[in-house]
């Protein structure tokens, strides 16, 4: 079932899986996906569990931010979750996040410690620590960036036909997923540019430069310490590349510590195995749950 949430600036989109009258797991995809990531894996899921599935600020059917506005996305992310809770008036939530969303889990279940249940990570611990000389010598550029994509509308972005699309978006990805999982992410990441009877991508041009204000691994350890809920971290092998990968493993360790309960399991596959190949996964989800 397709929902809208409303926001100060527009609406959050959404899909919601399963019954309707019980309380859903909140999933958030990754950066520069949608919604429907998690279409495979939420259809392999027992039919007891509900779980919604949204679009953040600029992606899929969701409304973008209001002009002029920067997308700090990891922060954007945990007021966005606070605002849905709040919408709902849940008390406790449980949290399944890939990449970005995995991420925004993160902060949000350090933040309020007391009012999330689970939270499930896939492929991803926390914000990724960057090198500090990199930030600081990429700011600037970050933000002439911002200024020029800020100027583009629907009337002057690229336009292609469906399946130069669908090439598009396919190679984008570098192997991490299928055609097919293409083609679903598309269903939420196009629209008729009906001026010129083609498609263009409906995601908002200022997330490709979101990376500033990036945490520093102290934040992070010190976050992670704040975490107390159930916490399983599904780690696809070879999956994504980072700079330090020992600090995702820095990170699990104290997340270890304060969890009232922890897991972690490697699966073989790329960085979309929940996408690609859920069936990789569910079970470890579903057993988790229990």
């Amino acid at each position: 079932e397709e929902i809208k949430i409303p926001m100060p600036w527009g609406h959050i989109s959404g899909k919601w899986w399963g019954p309707t009258n019980k309380q859903p797991i909140i999933a958030i995809h990754g950066w520069q996906d949608n919604a429907g990531t998690f279409d495979n894996l939420a259809s392999l899921l027992p039919s007891n569990i509900a779980i919604l599935n949204i679009d953040l600020p600029g992606h899929g059917f969701s409304s973008h931010l209001p002009d002029g506005q920067f997308y700090y996305v990891f922060w954007d992310g945990v007021f966005i979750l606070r605002r849905i809770i709040k919408y709902y008036k849940w008390d406790k939530v449980s949290l399944l996040g890939h990449s970005l969303g995995g991420a925004i889990s993160f902060l949000y279940a350090a933040s309020y410690p007391d009012e999330v249940n689970h939270l499930i990570s896939l492929d991803i611990v926390s914000p990724a620590v960057q090198d500090v000389t990199k930030i600081a010598s990429l700011t600037g550029e970050y933000i002439d960036k911002f200024l020029k994509y800020e100027l583009l509308s629907l009337d002057n972005v690229p336009c292609y036909e469906y399946d130069e699309m669908l090439d598009i978006v396919y190679k984008a990805y570098d192997g991490s997923i299928t055609k097919e999982s293409a083609e679903i992410l598309m269903k939420r990441g196009i629209e008729p540019a009906y001026s010129r009877g083609k498609y263009v991508f409906s995601r908002d041009a200022r997330l490709k430069v979101a990376f500033l204000g990036m945490p520093s691994l102290e934040l992070v350890l010190t976050y992670a310490s704040q975490i107390k809920c159930a916490y399983l971290n599904i780690r696809a092998v070879p999956g994504l590349k980072f700079e330090r990968s020992e600090y995702y493993y820095a990170v699990l360790e104290k997340i270890k510590v304060q969890a009232r309960k922890f897991e972690y399991h490697e699966v073989e596959g790329s960085h979309h195995v929940h996408l690609d190949a859920p069936e990789k996964i569910v079970s470890i989800i579903t057993n988790f749950l229990l």
